[in-house]
């Protein structure tokens, strides 16, 4: 994992506002989020194993996906750089679920948090310089 510094960090702003601009950057809502904090990711390389995240604090409202009325105000943190490298096809070891006939098919990452090459944070730079743009001009 690589943190970059950014004007964006620590600024405020509405939740749907930044959501929105940043999906015309190809970022989403990741996951991991819950009610007070998240993140928005963009995967950087094709294989989406190389990812720009920048994580965001609720300072005011809340984030809840069955509301289209979203009233959150949050702070953004410093976005990260991070690479993810998994194992390639099944898992011979699959074990079935204690519940219904679904099988864990996929194997664990070889390395969650692998180095990451300084071109993905030479291309997520100029991605944060175009958000950056857009966002606090």
């Amino acid at each position: 994992m690589i943190p970059i510094d950014t004007k964006l960090e620590s600024s405020e702003k509405e939740f749907a506002e930044v959501r929105d601009m940043l999906e015309e950057h190809q970022f989403s809502v990741g996951g991991n989020w819950d009610y007070d904090h998240g993140f928005f990711d963009r995967f950087l390389d094709e294989e989406h194993k190389v990812w720009l995240r920048m994580p965001f604090d609720v300072i005011n409202g809340n984030i809840d996906s069955e509301t289209q009325d979203l009233d959150a105000k949050i702070r953004i943190g410093k976005p990260f750089v991070l690479k993810h490298i998994y194992n390639e096809g099944l898992d011979k070891e699959a074990h079935p679920r204690t519940l219904g006939s679904l099988v864990d098919q996929f194997q664990e990452p070889l390395d969650p948090d692998a180095e990451v090459e300084s071109k993905w944070v030479t291309i997520a730079k100029k991605v944060l310089d175009q958000v950056e743009e857009r966002l606090l001009h």
